[in-house]
């Protein structure tokens, strides 16, 4: 029971993440860069009070699929910190969703795994699915709702990217293998934020600042702690399962807290996205959540 609860914890915290960063007044990808900034200082923090050592023969053995990850987690953060900027929460997160399809997609061509006739037709469910909200869209003329569902399909294709990267590095613990993805996400997004936003970074507002450390540290620093201590002892159809809370939070701060609108079709695109990929796990778990907005 306490696995779970502490699973469950760490999915409603991550399903908060659109709500939070919408009272940051900083560009998405200078989000992203404190946000992996301080989850990273918060992790290793904890990982030297249980007297742990970083095993650097890993990471050197490891390196160029922990440099990989690491600008697919900066892709990821930046193209979802975007999306929650152009559209809905629900929007935004229901195109992060279609992440799962994207793996099933792309399994039989890097991991050499062949496609079910299970998942292709939950791959077609769910495209339909997102087809329905994205038209939705169209139709009611909402451009910018357009833009910021593609930024959430774009940061969907990068956490599908990190979910299949990370199956190439091998024998590194979970904790471990985050905090390096997030040292060397921070470590990339540096020169690009410098260099993309210049110096505006250190002119942010006082009002910003606790949301910034509410991002780094509960959001991406407990948020992960909570989730690798969680996922240790549930069995993959579990955590599966439990892994809909994060997009159950999200879409109903989005009503009833932002009271954002959704049209019946799109309500009835996302129940298809959302269940289609579901079934798609269940008795088949190759992958768990990893670093998100999610990281």
């Amino acid at each position: 029971m306490k696995s779970k609860m502490q699973f469950i914890l760490s999915m409603i915290i991550f399903g908060t993440i659109g709500l939070v960063v919408r009272y940051i007044d900083l560009s998405a990808s200078e989000r992203a860069l404190l946000s992996s900034f301080l989850g990273c200082l918060f992790l290793l923090l904890i990982f030297f009070l249980l007297k742990k050592k970083i095993a650097w023969n890993l990471v050197k053995s490891n390196a160029l699929f922990l440099i990989l990850s690491g600008v697919a987690l900066g892709g990821n953060w930046i193209f979802l910190y975007q999306s929650y900027d152009h559209t809905t929460l629900a929007n935004a997160t229901l195109g992060y969703y279609f992440a799962p399809v994207f793996v099933m997609i792309l399994s039989p061509l890097v991991l050499r795994e062949p496609l079910s006739m299970k998942k292709i037709m939950c791959i077609i469910v769910a495209i339909i699915g997102m087809l329905m909200i994205i038209g939705e869209g169209v139709n009611a003329s909402r451009s910018d709702d357009i833009v910021g569902i593609s930024f959430g399909l774009i940061a969907a294709a990068f956490y599908a990217a990190l979910l299949l990267l990370n199956k190439f590095i091998k024998e590194m613990g979970k904790l471990e293998l985050t905090i390096i993805q997030l040292g060397t996400t921070t470590l990339l997004l540096i020169p690009y934020v410098f260099l993309t936003e210049g110096f505006g970074i250190f002119e942010l507002s006082s009002s910003s600042i606790p949301f910034i450390l509410i991002l780094g540290i509960i959001n991406t620093g407990i948020g992960f702690l909570l989730f690798f201590s969680g996922m240790e002892k549930l069995k993959g159809q579990s955590i599966a399962m439990l892994s809909y809370v994060d997009p159950f939070v999200a879409i109903m701060i989005s009503a009833i807290i932002l009271q954002e609108q959704m049209t019946i079709v799109q309500i009835v695109g996302g129940v298809l996205l959302l269940g289609s990929t579901l079934i798609s796990e269940i008795k088949a778990i190759h992958f768990t959540k990893p670093l998100m907005k999610r990281e």
